[in-house]
């Protein structure tokens, strides 16, 4: 087995700074482009635009037909017992009973027998890992309440409330509370203290939930329960899971042809304050909605993203997450792709775990909120280098061409996050600004404009999906807030470049730089009350201290005061 660690800043050199700087070269490459193709030819600048823009257009058609897939497939998956359905996976013969059965269903009952792990639905366990750091009551206790409310045994799962040190004496009364409270409803409880400043750690939710799974790690070991039989999730403070999900995620793990290689991803939907958001966030926040359904449809593309779920037995062989990287949810992919030298997967199915939309104590800081967390997103561009790394300079059995081809779509896929919305909203007026009297150049606005009224259909689509997967509106709302969840589109062309396209430039400025992203930046969380008023709590109070950086291989101590 490779060595599965992210290298200390002091270590990234040769080939891992050039990839680290590879990504934001490509991007900045792309956004000139257009400018210095328009120099040397203007015809090979208009060929260039338009080949962009129509390979944009035929994703796009790709990506609504996608969207209407998963969409289909979300409604049935949520109209499912999957109790029943994995009743029947103990039996391994369908039941006569009423029961809606899928003929994949079947199909997997009569797979059971040759499967080489045969687990049931009765022997696993579940165990929820809630990472938390500050915030408030409010946010956290819906999220426990969430977990009791699945239709699955509360005995069968194991809460584990993983909080911050340094966050101080108020949370850590607030998780104690809590703790007391919940506790006697489920299998088993307990609260982790994350200690600040402990070696080799970047202050980052992966440090965090790792600490947390050592202790969770030594409790079963001391119940002598199977960490095979043991499916772990983690959760943000604001990750409530459909009361499907534990029966789903059962089923699943009981049926895939090898569950220890895999973890499990379920649909992210950021609709828990969808209506309480500003117009900007509630844009991006469906967007992103629209996002991870369509991925539910593209398998093979899967990754590890925000809550999940893996094994015990597989989290320990690699000593569970990485504690180095400021984006340990979609970096565990490669973690565990390497680890089982290239034989592993994400599973995605369609049951939602709900999640907040971005909402600040103020229209600024909610602003600055969200350019923040979507700047940790694109801080996955860091994974190039690793991956690059550990695929090509350490030794291991994964497939090369299969790493070099996930290499180059990630690269890809990050490049486009940079510069895609600004070629396909602005590329168009390079030629005729640089050559107003170019008879090519001026006519590529018009081709642009044609091409877009036809892909308008695509974007109704995709519209349609995201107004009917809204919650219903609160009854503090008036009628016409849900106009505005129409008329809100408007302004894609603005939130796709102030805060996808802008957010993943100073990331990959970042790496090239090596201004690394030492620390978590914890995304404040603000709830808005029935009568109107607004509860928030500082997101990350570790940012009145001095901070480390992880650099040489060991922390520098903050110091109080």
């Amino acid at each position: 087995m490779t060595d599965l660690e992210i290298p200390f800043e002091k270590d990234r050199k040769g080939h891992y700074r050039f990839f680290e700087i590879l990504p934001g070269f490509l991007s900045y490459t792309l956004l000139v482009l257009p400018a210095v193709l328009t120099f040397i030819n203007v015809t090979l600048a208009v060929f260039f635009i338009l080949l962009y823009l129509l390979i944009f257009f035929v994703r796009s058609l790709a990506y609504s037909s996608r969207a209407i897939a998963g969409y289909r497939t979300m409604k049935h998956h949520m109209k499912l017992d999957w109790n029943a359905l994995g009743a029947e996976l103990e039996t391994g013969v369908a039941g006569k009973t009423k029961l809606e059965r899928p003929r994949w269903h079947l199909h997997n009952l009569k797979q059971l027998a040759s499967r080489q792990y045969q687990f049931k639905p009765s022997q696993l366990i579940h165990a929820v890992i809630v990472a938390t750091v500050n915030e408030s009551r409010e946010v956290l206790e819906p999220t426990i309440q969430a977990v009791l409310s699945a239709d699955y045994n509360p005995k069968k799962l194991i809460l584990v409330l993983a909080y911050e040190g340094r966050a101080g004496q108020e949370a850590e009364d607030r998780v104690l509370e809590l703790l007391e409270l919940y506790k006697d409803k489920f299998g088993h409880a307990m609260a982790v203290k994350h200690p600040a400043d402990l070696l080799g750690e970047i202050i980052g939710k992966g440090g965090n939930i790792t600490y947390a799974a050592h202790k969770l790690q030594r409790y079963l070991s001391s119940v002598k329960i199977d960490p095979a039989t043991v499916l772990v999730t983690t959760l943000d403070s604001d990750n409530r899971p459909d009361k499907r999900y534990f029966s789903c995620l059962s089923y699943l793990y009981c049926v895939v042809p090898d569950p220890l290689k895999a973890s499990y991803q379920p649909l992210a939907m950021y609709t828990n304050n969808i209506w309480d958001a500003p117009t900007l966030m509630r844009v991006i926040a469906t967007g992103n909605n629209l996002f991870y359904i369509v991925g539910t449809q593209r398998r093979h593309l899967s990754r590890n993203f925000s809550a999940h779920a893996q094994p015990m037995q597989a989290l320990i062989d690699m000593d569970f997450w990485s504690t180095r990287t400021v984006v340990e949810d979609g970096h565990q992919f490669w973690r565990s792709y390497f680890h089982f030298d290239g034989d592993y997967r994400v599973y995605p199915f369609s049951i939602p775990i709900y999640q907040d939309a971005v909402l600040a104590d103020g229209y600024l800081k909610t602003i600055k909120a969200q350019f923040v967390q979507l700047r940790r997103w694109t801080y996955g561009a860091s994974d190039i280098a690793y991956i690059a790394d550990k695929g090509f300079w350490h030794a291991n059995k994964a497939p090369k061409a299969d790493v070099l081809a996930k290499l180059l779509r990630i690269i890809e896929s990050h490049v486009s996050w940079a510069v895609g919305s600004l070629l396909v909203w602005g590329a168009a007026f390079v030629p005729p600004l640089l050559h107003p009297q170019n008879l090519a150049a001026n006519e590529l606005p018009l081709i642009v404009s044609r091409v877009q009224r036809v892909g308008l259909a695509a974007l109704l689509i995709s519209l349609y999906i995201c107004l009917v997967t809204l919650p219903s509106r609160p009854a503090r709302h008036k009628r016409h807030r849900s106009v505005f969840m129409l008329t809100q589109w408007i302004f894609l062309p603005v939130t796709s470049i102030a805060f996808g396209s802008l957010a993943a430039f100073n990331s990959q400025t970042r790496l090239m730089f090596k201004k690394y992203l030492s620390q978590f930046d914890v995304t404040e969380k603000a709830v808005r009350t029935d009568s109107g008023g607004t509860i928030t709590t500082k997101a990350d109070p570790s940012r009145r201290l001095k901070r480390g950086r992880l650099g040489s291989g060991r922390w520098l101590r903050r110091r109080n005061g």
